[in-house]
């Protein structure tokens, strides 16, 4: 199989997690502590990626000064869209509780749909960069990502229902997400081919800060708010089983 297509069923298989955590938290009333437990768990597994696999990965390739910026980039650009988009009713898109209600403003179904492609868009392009070399999937990262967006998709389709959006919305945006997931992938490969060890090294490092400050902002808040005490031990629990994995 032609290696961008492989790139872009790794990147989709990544993004289906989302559908499964979808139609777990929209069909199953489950609690929010145990979606509160299944959060802290992935961001656990994410740290683990972005640390030993992805910030990793890039220092190798290009060194420091690429990753360090690469990662300040990513966090900044994270940030900066969140904050718009926060402002159009985002804000509260992970959230298994009836935060989301509050934001049933006109223009925060578009909103929520653009703050989850921010969520998922740089793990897939890295996924798909990372057959670049060697020509085989970096098997931690795509692990990594298919286990922390299964709770993303759990608690924020929890929310989604709490604040009365239908399964046309919730299954529709999760789909389309996944599917723009393999598409990213897919971007990765063919866009960063010819790219330098400096280049790769600095959009490895962006993604990572991305997701990193994506954890702190969204995932880990939501992990605390209904786990407390527990969520630290569940949080390293999930590190350690993806360290494991490298």
């Amino acid at each position: 199989m032609p290696e961008v297509l492989q790139a872009g069923g790794w990147g989709l298989l990544a993004g289906s997690a989302l559908v499964l955590g979808a139609l777990a938290g929209y069909l199953i009333r489950v609690p929010r502590r145990v979606v509160a437990g299944v959060m802290a768990f992935g961001s656990g597994v994410l740290i683990s990626a972005v640390a030993y696999d992805l910030i990793e990965d890039a220092h190798d390739r290009g060194g420091l000064a690429p990753t360090a910026a690469g990662a300040a980039a990513g966090a900044l650009i994270y940030t900066g869209a969140n904050v718009l988009l926060a402002r159009q009713g985002a804000r509260h898109r992970k959230r298994s509780g009836g935060q989301q209600a509050a934001e049933r403003q006109e223009g925060s179904g578009t909103a929520i749909a653009l703050g989850a492609l921010l969520d998922g868009v740089p793990e897939s392009i890295v996924i798909g960069a990372s057959l670049l070399t060697g020509g085989a999937v970096s098997a931690v990262t795509v692990i990594a990502v298919f286990i922390s967006n299964v709770p993303e998709g759990l608690s924020s389709a929890s929310g989604m229902r709490r604040s009365g959006r239908g399964p046309r919305y919730v299954f529709g945006l999760w789909t389309g997400i996944a599917v723009l997931s393999g598409l990213a992938a897919v971007l990765g490969y063919t866009v960063l081919g010819d790219a330098s060890g400096s280049v790769m090294a600095a959009i490895t490092a962006l993604a990572a800060g991305a997701m990193l400050t994506m954890i702190a902002d969204t995932m880990i808040p939501e992990a605390f708010e209904d786990a407390h005490l527990l969520s630290g031990l569940i949080t390293v629990a999930g590190f350690l089983t993806a360290f494991s994995l490298t």
